[in-house]
């Protein structure tokens, strides 16, 4: 296996522009996903080449159905999906920092042209420093959940496409007229069948809990995403509430009683009003 640390110290750079199910599918990813397969797939896969057995004595017989069996390395394929798959969430981290750079060359630029009067509050930073998924960087997180959602499941089904079945059988009979005889073929033995079949479930397992943990976080950010704009949308409805005068609420019970016209209320002692004009008295 190769070294993964360049893509462990990538990875985790993401867990503080993440949310709380995305940190969960990161350590799903390390743990059950890396790590198992850096410490013990080249243990189990790895005398796949030289324990596969055929009962022949053919030149060519034996690496043709070896070659049949197994079109590409269980081992490999699966490093290749890991790299597929954590590849959007790099592209993502990539996106959310040079937005935030650009963002904070914004801030000091302003700083500087309003000699420090005018103070800009950040769009997609809090106080404490985390990144806030909204906007453009929503979007982008959005599309990486997706992406990664499509991948995993394309993997799944190339699996079943290149491998057939998930069980591996302890032997097969290799028919492949040349190099093999052309009527008998050849029976072949593979090595370990259990213990393969167990990891190969295993492995399917954690590729259909990545999925889910996807598909959760999805579902978790569209929630936030509305409450957020709820809370936005009380916040504006409050706010102009508050500016509208305070009104009478027995003017308006009469208003309403005559069809909705306001009521001018009547002159006070000492005032003119309107059809009170005083009269001149008689000399």
């Amino acid at each position: 296996m190769g070294d993964w640390s360049y893509l462990s110290s990538l990875l985790d750079k993401v867990q503080s522009h993440s949310t709380v199910v995305g940190k969960i599918w990161m350590s799903v990813l390390f743990l059950f996903r890396i790590f198992v397969l850096g410490a013990a797939a080249d243990k189990v896969w790895g005398d796949e080449v030289s324990e596969f057995y055929c009962d022949t004595q053919e030149p060519g017989c034996k690496h043709a159905c070896y070659n049949a069996k197994f079109p590409i390395s269980h081992v490999h394929y699966w490093v290749l999906q890991i790299t597929f798959v954590s590849t959007p969430t790099l592209v993502y981290l990539g996106h959310a920092v040079h937005i935030i750079h650009k963002e904070k060359r914004l801030m000091e630029q302003l700083k500087e042209a309003t000699q420090g009067s005018i103070l800009m509050k950040p769009k997609y930073m809090d106080d404490r420093g985390k990144v806030k998924i909204r906007g453009i960087l929503f979007c982008t997180y959005m599309i990486q959940l997706i992406v990664k959602i499509l991948l995993e499941v394309g993997f799944s089904v190339g699996q079943f496409y290149i491998f057939g079945s998930v069980f591996m059988d302890v032997f097969y009979h290799c028919q492949l007229s040349p190099p093999c005889a052309r009527y008998t073929g050849a029976q072949c033995y593979i090595s370990r069948p259990t213990e393969k079949t167990v990891f190969t479930f295993f492995m399917f397992g954690v590729s259909g809990v990545s999925v889910l943990l996807n598909v959760v976080e999805i579902i978790y950010l569209i929630c936030n995403q509305r409450r957020r704009s709820r809370k936005r949308l009380a916040g504006q409805q409050h706010a102009l509430s508050s500016q509208d005068p305070p009104s009478n609420p027995a003017w308006e019970a009469k208003s309403s009683q005559r069809g909705g016209f306001p009521l001018l209320p009547l002159p006070s002692h000492g005032q003119v009003g309107l059809g009170n004009e005083p009269k001149e008295k008689e000399t």
